[in-house]
């Protein structure tokens, strides 16, 4: 299975567990560091695509001045529905969308952001194409991509722990679509392709990802991603066992208790 067209699809029981296990797990410490980046620029309209279940949202939406208006779109609207039901500090615009196909008109926005969902456009040069197309001239296009699987230790322990589960066809969503799209160089060629003239500034950001216990990142990564589709496609009733498995995989790497791991990320900022 050496892609999926379910890579993208984020529904059914995978939004809640999302906001439950992943938001802070993994996306609040990079949320905090693109709001920051976003915060200290003066910007009037801004548009979030791949918002997913509003981490990035919320953060700007407390941060931001009452004047900055805020649009959040998602192409799956289960993850939108679970960012209301969070809901904002003030009001934002909530907008099913695909990031490939933007619903507005050009030159509407002054920034275009979007945080771990570059990764999942089939078509990343037309994706930034759409993105470079509703920004105003002078508007920057923020966004972050994880670094490659190894530089991402529970996921990499997650992996190898399904793979040694199903040999003769592991799972390959993380390292083929969310740790897949992290080389500089290609980066730099998709967005110049699109358009873009600038040069990017690409920066490395190292935090990291705890939890209480190796259950914890299991469960996050097993059941709250389109991973969860291809364990069931490989055994309808088997999530739970794999999940256990992936849960002993980092238990093996980071001990009994509490565990803590590595994660990295690239921010790409980029002038119309």
């Amino acid at each position: 299975m050496s892609s999926s067209s379910t890579d993208k699809v984020f529904a059914g029981a995978v939004p809640k567990v999302y906001e439950t296990y992943l938001v802070p797990l993994l996306f609040e410490p990079y949320a905090a560091d693109l709001v920051k980046r976003v915060a200290s620029r003066s910007f009037t309209r801004v548009l979030e695509v791949a918002a997913g279940t509003g981490v990035v949202t919320r953060g700007m939406a407390a941060s931001l001045p009452e004047r900055t208006s805020i649009v959040a779109t998602d192409l799956n609207q289960p993850m939108l529905d679970q960012a209301a039901v969070v809901g904002t500090k003030r009001p934002v615009t909530w907008r099913q969308a695909d990031a490939m196909q933007l619903p507005f008109e050009d030159g509407t926005f002054n920034a275009v952001i979007c945080q771990f969902g570059v990764m999942f456009f089939p078509e990343k040069q037309r994706a930034f194409a759409e993105a470079r197309r509703v920004l105003r001239p002078g508007g920057v296009y923020i966004f972050n991509v994880w670094d490659r699987l190894d530089q991402n230790e529970f996921a990499d322990a997650i992996t190898a722990g399904l793979a040694a589960k199903y040999p003769a066809d592991p799972p390959r969503f993380l390292p083929r679509t969310p740790y897949g799209y992290y080389d500089h160089a290609t980066i730099k060629q998709d967005l110049t392709a699109s358009g873009f003239n600038a040069v990017p500034d690409i920066v490395t950001v190292t935090q990291r990802s705890r939890a209480k216990a190796a259950l914890d990142p299991a469960i996050a990564y097993c059941q709250g991603t389109p991973l969860r589709g291809e364990i069931e496609a490989r055994d309808s009733s088997g999530l739970e066992e794999a999940t256990k498995a992936a849960a002993e995989a980092v238990a093996k790497r980071f001990g009994q208790g509490p565990v803590d791991g590595k994660i990295q990320a690239h921010v790409v900022t980029i002038e119309r």
